[in-house]
């Protein structure tokens, strides 16, 4: 059954968001954010502080597009006004970890006592800060500064030992919206 249907976005003041087709510009104090998407059966309004969203003749699954892409749009905005912010805390029980940032590049040092560093790569647009084991990750791109947190997790993942014993490593103990 096709309706028409629109969902609504928000834009506050000292944000300014262009379309351009599929591909939507939002500036901010923090920064400058872009993002493409596939725009296949809708269209985009921007009105009166409101970007409107939708199609006249839309079914199910353009429903899900238009509140999948609103919500996208809505962490975009929510990201050049402040930035977002993972926190992480590294573990360890008997080997001291140091853990260095150079450039994009992070060096995991002495993990399990282990001679080799090992090494998380960031994205571009990421910032990191080391306060002894304490890691904040912060971008004006949610994606970029879960995946940043996510990679740093995944680099000192424990193989082939029991998790129970080892329990080292760096873990999220703060995310976007709440404490873990």
């Amino acid at each position: 059954m096709r309706k028409e249907l629109y969902k609504e976005v928000e834009v506050p003041s000292g944000v300014e968001v262009e379309i351009d087709g599929g591909l939507f510009n939002v500036k901010g104090k923090e920064g400058e954010n872009s993002r493409m998407f596939k725009t296949k059966g809708l269209e985009f309004v921007k009105k009166d502080g409101k970007i409107s969203i939708g199609s006249k003749n839309s079914t199910k699954k353009e429903k899900k597009m238009m509140n999948t892409i609103a919500a996208h749009i809505s962490n975009m905005i929510k990201g050049v006004q402040e930035k977002f912010e993972y926190e992480l805390k590294s573990v360890f029980s008997h080997f001291p970890i140091t853990i260095e940032a150079k450039g994009r590049e992070v060096l995991i040092k002495n993990f399990l006592g282990e001679k080799t560093p090992r090494k998380a790569t960031l994205p571009e647009k990421v910032e990191i800060e080391i306060n002894g084991n304490v890691i904040k990750v912060r971008s004006i791109d949610k994606e970029l500064a879960g995946q940043a947190a996510a990679k740093l997790e995944t680099a000192t993942k424990i193989r082939s030992r029991d998790r129970r014993v080892f329990q080292d490593g760096i873990f999220m103990t703060k995310k976007v919206g709440s404490e873990i």
